[in-house]
């Protein structure tokens, strides 16, 4: 009996183990990538900012280094130029990118309140720093926001 009780429980102990490792795996905001893959027009993270990548330079190894990767970037949430010079085998962070669906719910002084149409929840996104797309925005209009990192961008109406 004791045996049976004391399985039961280490099973039951395993069993929620591997849920939080689960809910953790799908909390990932960023994966590894070889800086020799990144391509003009895809997204890094540099100094804690996903940036996207405008510009790549790469430069022969030379008689004692490896070959060298220049990346200038700029953020997605600040607009501010950001670069780093890694080596082209070393690796650098990618943000994954959440392109989701909402609607305009509110708009505040300072948001814009969203409900995203499939879960249903309701977030809260800054104003988008284009004057045209701020102008679009109305409650209940529908957009595409990007999750990136815990902070949201709108991006776009439809």
């Amino acid at each position: 009996m004791f045996l049976r009780t004391f399985t039961s429980n280490y099973i039951w102990v395993l069993f929620k183990i591997a849920v939080v490792i689960i809910e953790k795996l799908g909390d990932l905001m960023s994966k590894p990538v070889d800086v020799g893959s990144l391509k003009e027009g895809g997204y890094v993270i540099i100094d804690n900012e996903p940036c996207r990548i405008v510009e790549i330079t790469k430069s022969k190894p030379g008689k004692h280094g490896s070959a060298k990767a220049r990346i200038v970037a700029i953020g997605v949430f600040d607009g501010v130029k950001r670069s780093i010079v890694k080596p082209v085998d070393a690796t650098a962070e990618v943000p994954i990118i959440e392109k989701r669906s909402g609607q305009v719910f509110a708009i505040t002084s300072s948001s814009v309140q969203i409900m995203d149409l499939e879960t249903y929840e309701y977030l809260d996104a800054p104003f988008p720093e284009d004057e045209e797309l701020k102008a679009k925005l109305a409650p209940g209009v529908e957009i595409e926001y990007w999750r990136i990192l815990g902070r949201v961008k709108i991006v776009r109406t439809k």
